[in-house]
């Protein structure tokens, strides 16, 4: 009985039904900070004193490279969340989560390889920072895979959720790789204050519009593999025959 409210939050039909209702809002708030964000850092933030131009491409690398990060830790809470209270949408929102995490790691790979050529005169090297962000593309991509590879859809949602859980020890790679090892990645600014605020500002915003549009995607891919699965249930059935009506 003391879960019973997690198993009621946690069905399909309850996150459909309510999501339904907040996703349209949540695109058009991720709309407008991503738009006043990058216009802001584009247009008018200072230009940097020693990289020039060249860093305003931070403004796109830094909030999906951080997004990439903590969408696969989310993925592995859905992962632990399924394994343990056995809810059927926890592993829908692991298998949607999945590509979209990839996504944004490739992203944020190729952004920060253009980013690098001016910077450190290479568009790729394999330093420790790099080459964790690849692995957790291969991770992502991984995940998706070995769930859709068993026939036994129980078995395909158990193993994914277990690489997704021993995956994230990638993510501390990542994030202490700077501090471990002499790359070429340069350290932590934001955390330790090493931004001008006139151009933190409109980073902040546009790292704050990622998110919310990854939880928006997240959400719409997250309803389709819902309707997928439970194409088969009355209620979806129902929904279907008042659209069409």
């Amino acid at each position: 009985m003391r879960w019973t409210w997690l198993y009621q939050l946690g069905t399909p039909t309850w996150f459909y039904q309510k999501t339904r209702i907040w996703l349209p809002y949540m695109y058009f708030t991720s709309l407008v900070l991503l738009v006043v964000g990058t216009v802001w850092g584009l247009g008018f933030a200072p230009v940097d004193s020693k990289q020039g131009n060249s860093y305003r491409i931070l403004y796109v690398h830094a909030p999906v490279a951080h997004i990439a990060e903590v969408a696969y830790v989310l993925m592995a809470i859905m992962g632990a969340a399924g394994l343990i209270w056995k809810t059927k949408l926890s592993f829908m929102a692991m298998k949607a989560s999945a590509p979209l995490g990839a996504v944004f790691t490739f992203i944020a790979l190729v952004s920060g390889s253009i980013w690098g050529k001016p910077t450190w005169g290479t568009w790729w090297e394999w330093d420790a920072r790099i080459t964790s962000m690849l692995i957790l593309l291969f991770l992502f991509l991984g995940v998706y895979t070995l769930q859709a590879a068993y026939q036994n859809k129980d078995a395909g949602n158990k193993a994914a959720a277990i690489l997704s859980l021993v995956g994230v020890v990638n993510i501390i790679i990542i994030k202490k790789s700077v501090e471990w090892w002499n790359t070429l990645h340069q350290p932590a600014s934001i955390t330790k204050g090493a931004i001008d605020i006139s151009m933190l500002a409109p980073l902040l915003i546009n790292i704050l519009g990622m998110y919310i549009l990854y939880l928006s995607l997240l959400t719409a891919w997250t309803q389709v593999e819902v309707l997928r699965q439970e194409r088969k249930k009355q209620w979806v059935q129902d929904l279907v025959a008042g659209d069409k009506g």
